[in-house]
């Protein structure tokens, strides 16, 4: 039977047989041993933050320039950006990532490293890192509340930061939730932009997976070679509680630092296809038709800043994914085109995809389906409606739920038919 947390930690004190140290000066080793061994491959040193809490602070360049603002498109994209109630200045921007000691999020999983990320787009530019790291568990009520301080409100007071993450929903946020509970501190009050479900959109019909890793290396270019996969964090850091030896703690330092720089480069990515996702298109690669109808459906749903820029720009993406041959944008395009004031372009796009057999059975009966609609309601022609109506029943392959909604309406189109209004 698995040893909970708590009996666990005891264990490694005893094999340890470390003496224990009063508060507030307890570390477990040396800062010049934690600093020697970490400036030889950067120049920053760790600091005490608390009993049994380390912080150091990195500056770093970024391959990319950073915008002085972002462009109001980008909540379309970062639909999480809606309940901030407007478009963040990239000085209200935290980024924020944890490693813990398991991959649940119940009370016995414990967070050990996190990190804060924010972009410099007035000052020297860059994104300035800082990262808390537990040493050990009696540490940890001072380790949660370093790491609530980072969650200031933005410069101006006005608003709670927004901490973008990736699952940051699902797992890093309640981690952090539950850890002030169980220590008493109080939980910050941000808003939360997590990127994993518009990477998804962008990524999944084109990579393996969506790991932030994969995206990374496969579609932003980033190098992760020698990165230890954060996988292996908790048994480091038990390893670390154990032994004392701090060189794979120091790697996992360095692959959290990572998964920060990859979460800003990220961000900024899918802020230069917000702003002309054509024209990014030419040099990211992403699902263009997910985009696509992505787009368009939420600016029909009229939300904040989805002025005509971007019900224009939504059309223009459907088009340019028809052109490249997406089955599925070419029939949202025909549907615009449909009921947008040009239903004769609308009609021959459909009855266009009637005839393609590549377009696949359901695109095909949706099409036929909205010609009946049209000749039943615009054009009056009840006789063509049901020559529609009867030639999507052919079509084989349809699920059970699309032939019964079609032998309704086939059933009514006849009886139409047979008893013609008065």
């Amino acid at each position: 039977m698995a040893q909970n947390l708590r009996n666990r930690l005891q264990q490694i004190r005893k094999a340890n047989k470390a003496e224990a140290v009063s508060r507030p000066e307890a570390i477990n080793v040396s800062l010049f041993q934690w600093n020697s061994e970490w400036n030889s491959k950067q120049n920053s040193e760790w600091n005490s933050a608390g009993y049994q809490v380390l912080r150091r602070s990195i500056r770093m360049e970024l391959p990319f320039s950073i915008p002085p603002v972002f462009p109001p498109s980008l909540s379309i994209i970062v639909n999480d950006l809606y309940r901030y109630g407007s478009i963040p200045s990239p000085e209200d921007l935290v980024f924020f990532d944890l490693e813990t000691t398991g991959l649940s999020g119940g009370a016995g999983t414990v967070a050990f490293l996190g990190s804060f990320g924010r972009l410099d787009a007035a000052g020297e530019g860059g994104l300035l890192v800082e990262q808390y790291l537990l040493l050990d568990y009696p540490g940890e009520g001072d380790f949660v509340q370093v790491m609530v301080d980072e969650f200031a409100p933005t410069p101006d007071g006005s608003n709670p930061p927004v901490m973008v993450s990736y699952n940051g929903k699902s797992f890093d946020s309640q981690i952090l939730h539950t850890r002030c509970l169980m220590k008493g501190v109080r939980i910050p009050e941000y808003s939360h932009a997590d990127l994993l479900h518009p990477s998804r959109r962008l990524w999944k019909n084109i990579l393996p997976n969506c790991s932030q890793s994969t995206i990374e290396v496969s579609i932003l270019g980033l190098d992760r070679t020698g990165d230890i996969p954060g996988a292996l964090a908790p048994d480091i850091w038990f390893s670390f509680l154990k032994s004392n030896d701090n060189r794979e703690l120091l790697g996992i330092c360095e692959h959290n630092e990572k998964d920060i720089i990859g979460l800003s480069h990220l961000f900024l990515s899918l802020t230069e296809i917000s702003f002309d996702p054509l024209r990014a298109g030419k040099k990211i690669n992403f699902d263009e038709e997910s985009l696509a109808l992505h787009w368009d459906r939420i600016t029909k749903k009229n939300l904040l800043y989805c002025g005509d820029t971007e019900r224009k720009r939504a059309l223009k993406l459907l088009e340019n994914a028809y052109r490249k041959g997406f089955k599925g944008a070419a029939f949202c395009l025909a549907m615009n085109y449909l009921k947008g004031g040009d239903p004769i372009k609308g009609r021959s796009l459909l009855g266009e995809i009637t005839q393609d057999d590549s377009s696949g059975s359901s695109i095909r009966a949706s099409a036929y389906t909205a010609l009946a609609i049209d000749a039943e309601w615009r054009l009056r022609d009840i006789s063509l409606a049901l020559s529609y109506a009867s030639t999507a029943l052919a079509i084989p392959g349809l699920d059970e739920g699309c032939i019964y909604e079609m032998e309704r309406r086939h059933s009514r189109l006849e009886e139409k038919i047979e008893k013609p209004r008065p």
